[in-house]
C-alpha cells in the first residue's frame, strides 16, 4: 500500500520538484500540498496522512509551529535549504530530513525509513517528541532577519516597496530598478548588494544584472547557447534571461 503524503513548502518551485520526485518513486500517494502553513495545519488536523514532508523555515509559522498546532502528528520528513551538519544530530528513527534541492537517492532513503517506522508506531511516537524538543531549542537561536520592504526615492519623496510584489530587480545605465505592478522603481542598491541582503529562498541572481523573485516565475524555456528565458506571471508578462553560467543553479532550484 502506498504511503499517503501531504507536502508543505512555502517555495512553489521546491514544492513542485518534491511532488515530481515522489510520484516518480511509485511509493507515495500525494493527498495534498500547500505553500501556506496555516492551510497545512487545517488540512493535517482534518485528515492526518501517513507522512508529511514539511519545510522548516517558512513565514508566519515554522514547520515546528505547524506540528505544535496538530492534535496528532504524522510521521514527518523535514526539508530545508540550510546546511545539514546541524541537523544530523536530529536524524533519529522517527523522522528524517532532506536538504534542498532534494536528491532522489536521499528521498528513497527517507521513504524506506518511514516504511520501517510504520511497523513500530509506539517507538516512533516517542522519538518524534524527543526530536521536536531538541529542534525547538536549536530554533531558539538568533535567526537571520530578511527585509520585507525596500525604499525607492521619487524626487524628494521616499516610498517603500513590498518585496513580495517585486517580480525582479535589474541594473541599467548604472542604476538599479525594482519592477512591480507594471512599473520600475529606482533603488539605492547594486544587484550584488541586493543578492547579499534579500532572502535567498525568495530572490535568486540569474544574471550579473538581474535578480528574480522565484515566486513570480511562470514559464521556463531554453535559449540558444545554454541560457534560459523566464516568463513571469505579472500583468506585463515580463521576460528575463538566465545567463548560461547561472542556468545550472537555476535548474537545480527550479527542479528540472
Amino acid at each position: 500500500m502506498k504511503l499517503r503524503a501531504y507536502l508543505v513548502d512555502d517555495e512553489p518551485l521546491a514544492l513542485a520538484r518534491l511532488r515530481r520526485l515522489l510520484l516518480e518513486t511509485g511509493r507515495v500517494e500525494i493527498v495534498g500540498a500547500t505553500t501556506e502553513p496555516e492551510e497545512a495545519v487545517a488540512a493535517l488536523a482534518a485528515n492526518p496522512p501517513d507522512l508529511c514532508f514539511l519545510d522548516i523555515h517558512m513565514p508566519r509559522l515554522s514547520g515546528f509551529d505547524v506540528l505544535a498546532k496538530l492534535p496528532t502528528q504524522p510521521l514527518v520528513v523535514f526539508t530545508t535549504a540550510y546546511d545539514g551538519y546541524a541537523l544530523k544530530a536530529f536524524a533519529v528513527n522517527s523522522v528524517d530530513y532532506l536538504l534542498k534541492p532534494i536528491d532522489p537517492q536521499q528521498l528513497e532513503r527517507a521513504l524506506a525509513k518511514v516504511e520501517n517506522l510504520r511497523r513500530s508506531p509506539v517507538s516512533a511516537a516517542a522519538d518524534i517528541g524527543a526530536l521536536l524538543e531538541r529542534l525547538t531549542k536549536t530554533l531558539a537561536q538568533p535567526k537571520t532577519e530578511y527585509p520585507e520592504r525596500i525604499a525607492s526615492r521619487l524626487g524628494t519623496r521616499l516610498c517603500f516597496l513590498d518585496l513580495a510584489k517585486v517580480t525582479h530587480f535589474y541594473a541599467e545605465d548604472k542604476l538599479t530598478f525594482a519592477f512591480l505592478e507594471g512599473q520600475s522603481f529606482c533603488v539605492d542598491h547594486t544587484i550584488a548588494e541586493l543578492e547579499n541582503t534579500l532572502n535567498p529562498k525568495q530572490f535568486l541572481r540569474i544574471h550579473r544584472a538581474t535578480l528574480v523573485n522565484l515566486a513570480w516565475v511562470k514559464e521556463i524555456s531554453p535559449l540558444p547557447g545554454g541560457s534560459l528565458n523566464l516568463r513571469l506571471k505579472d500583468a506585463a508578462k515580463s521576460n528575463v534571461t538566465v545567463a548560461r553560467d547561472r542556468a545550472s543553479e537555476f535548474k537545480s532550484r527550479a527542479g528540472f
